[in-house]
This record gives C-alpha cells, sequence and structure tokens, in this order.
C-alpha cells in the first residue's frame, strides 16, 4: 500500500466534503448587534472609526431594524447617550432615560426582538467612569445601589436581559436582590465577567462619547495579563446569580473564553469589540485583506474557542454573508 496511510487531505478535496465534516458553523443566530441610541428625532449620525455604523435618535433606529429582523439576528444591546451627564448618572436610571425609551419601542414595534440593556455609567457620567467617584476614586459600594436602580429601571421599560457592565464587586448580587424583589426574578443577568482594560475600546468610546476625564479604568477593567484573575471573577458572578456570563474583548482573548467554556456550565458570550471591527474596516479600506473572509474567520474563531454567541458590530453584514 502506498505511502501515507492516513491522508487528511481526502476530507477537504471539494466544497461538499468541506461542509460536511465541519466542526464549527456560523449562524446569523449567533450574533447580537450593538446599537448606540441618542435623543431627538431624525438622527442618524455617522459614527467615522466604525464604518457603517451610527449614533440614531429612536426613529432612526427603529426603521434600521427590519434589516436586522430579516437577516434572522435574534438579539440587540443598547447602549444610551443621554442629553446631559452629571456625576450621579441620572440619565441611566431616569423612567424616560435614552436605553429606557428605545426598549419600549423595540418591544412595542418588534417583540421577539431580545433587547439586551447594557449597565453601565460611563456614558451618563460627566467624568466617564463607570461608577460614583469620591477623591478621584470610582467608589465601590455606593455604585452598586446605582447599578440596582439601573436595572429596575431598565427591565420596567421591557429589557428582556440586563448586562452589567462596570466589573464592581457585587454587582450581579445587588442586581439580582433588586429584580427578585420587585417581582422581575425572571429578567435574566448576563454579567460583563472577565472585562479586560483593552486598548481595542478606542472606537467605541467615540460612538458613546465616554473618554474618562481623568485616569483609566484599570482600577477596575482586568489586567490584559490574566486569565486566573478571569476565572475567579467568573466563578463570583456565577454564584452570585448571573444566568449568562461574557469576555470581552474577544479576539485577543480566545484563551480565555476557552477556559471560561471549559469551566463553567452556563453560556457564554462574547463581546467582539469596537478596534477588532475597525481594524478588519481599515485593512479591508486598504485592499489588504478581503473582508468577507477575514470577518467571518475572526467570527468563526471566537466561536470555536467556544462563545455560544458573539455580540459584534459584523452582525448584520455577517448574516448577509452566510445567507
Amino acid at each position: 500500500m502506498s505511502f501515507p496511510l492516513d491522508r487528511a487531505r481526502r476530507l477537504r478535496a471539494n466544497p461538499g466534503l468541506r461542509r460536511l465534516v465541519r466542526e464549527t458553523s456560523l449562524e446569523p443566530a449567533d450574533f447580537v448587534l450593538p446599537l448606540f441610541i441618542r435623543p431627538g428625532k431624525g438622527r442618524k449620525r455617522p459614527i467615522e472609526s466604525m464604518p457603517g455604523h451610527f449614533q440614531y435618535s429612536i426613529d432612526e433606529m427603529l426603521k434600521a431594524l427590519p434589516a436586522v429582523v430579516a437577516a434572522g439576528i435574534p438579539a440587540v444591546i443598547l447602549f444610551g447617550i443621554p442629553e446631559k451627564k452629571d456625576a450621579k448618572a441620572s440619565g441611566a436610571f431616569a423612567g424616560n432615560g435614552i436605553v429606557q425609551q428605545a426598549a419600549r419601542a423595540i418591544k412595542d414595534r418588534f417583540p421577539g426582538l431580545i433587547v439586551i440593556a447594557d449597565l453601565c455609567f460611563c456614558e451618563y457620567t460627566d467624568h466617564g467612569h463607570c461608577g460614583i467617584v469620591k477623591n478621584g476614586a470610582v467608589v465601590n459600594d455606593a455604585t452598586l445601589a446605582l447599578a440596582a436602580k439601573t436595572a429596575l429601571s431598565q427591565a420596567r421599560s421591557g429589557a428582556d436581559i440586563i448586562a452589567p457592565s462596570g466589573m464592581m464587586d457585587g454587582q450581579v448580587s445587588a442586581i439580582r436582590r433588586a429584580l427578585d424583589c420587585s417581582g422581575l426574578e425572571m429578567t435574566p443577568i448576563l454579567a460583563y465577567s472577565a472585562k479586560y482594560a483593552s486598548a481595542f475600546y478606542g472606537p467605541f468610546r467615540d460612538a458613546a462619547e465616554s473618554p474618562p476625564k481623568f485616569g483609566d479604568r484599570s482600577t477596575y477593567q482586568m489586567d490584559p495579563a490574566n486569565v486566573r484573575e478571569a476565572l475567579r471573577e467568573t466563578a463570583l458572578d456565577a454564584e452570585e446569580g448571573a444566568d449568562m456570563v461574557m469576555v470581552k474583548p474577544a479576539l485577543p482573548y480566545l484563551d480565555v473564553i476557552a477556559k471560561v467554556r471549559e469551566r463553567f456550565d452556563m453560556p457564554v458570550a462574547a463581546y467582539s469589540v469596537s478596534g477588532e471591527f475597525s481594524m478588519i474596516k481599515a485593512a479591508a479600506a486598504k485592499g489588504w485583506i478581503d473582508e468577507k473572509k477575514t470577518a467571518l474567520e475572526t467570527l468563526t474563531g471566537i466561536k470555536r474557542a467556544g462563545a455560544d454567541f458573539i455580540i459584534t458590530y459584523y452582525a448584520l453584514e455577517a448574516a448577509r454573508w452566510l445567507h
């Protein structure tokens, strides 16, 4: 018999064989689309660093959603840009806050679309940090009360899932207690459990108008060098009542996604962040890479690492490519 006996290339010989033995499938149902919402009417402001994405007023957001539904994308995650900012992030928990208004509008017009409310305060504070600041530092426990108050406001406005992203110690427990004690015990929590102090957030901060006015967020977001800490953070969130956990960013942290997937028997999300999206867009604009192939390869890699679903700015384009 001729050498070699085991020819792995046999199963790569044509597209049909490759599809038949493919280990990881990527579908529109795997994606969550981020949306940036601002007050006003008739507003659709392009985000320069994120081509194809916009800051929407609610009426313009509603015009964009039929394409999302038609593409088979099951969920959106909302980020609000308030009219005014203050030290107490009042716009985050206001009953008529921009995320609250958007959630009500979506559930009224598109009741089957899942609405995830990001719960963080950097977009709402005049200092750009993710909580109450005293003497130049974010105060953890005072911020928990604010998180609980905001979660109630978001859930009462129709948000299907609350996603706390501030990386405050005990935030999941505080939110879970508040929801349960208010008759909202069926509202799931998607915890940003391993959120790193990453350089990949730059375009998002433009989109959400949320750069910190002083210092950085390294006292509450995680050191990019650490993985054991990510597992500890995830375990704490699971113990406190999180229904799903998340790793953010995605592409530089595939090892973290894989370890979280192996360790925890619960849904794992990955957030493929703005910098990951914008790098591909920029290189494709230069003609250096094939955008479609690169984006789909990246998303496949994130899912292969263990993500059950992916928050991605490529959601709409990738869904169309996959169709």
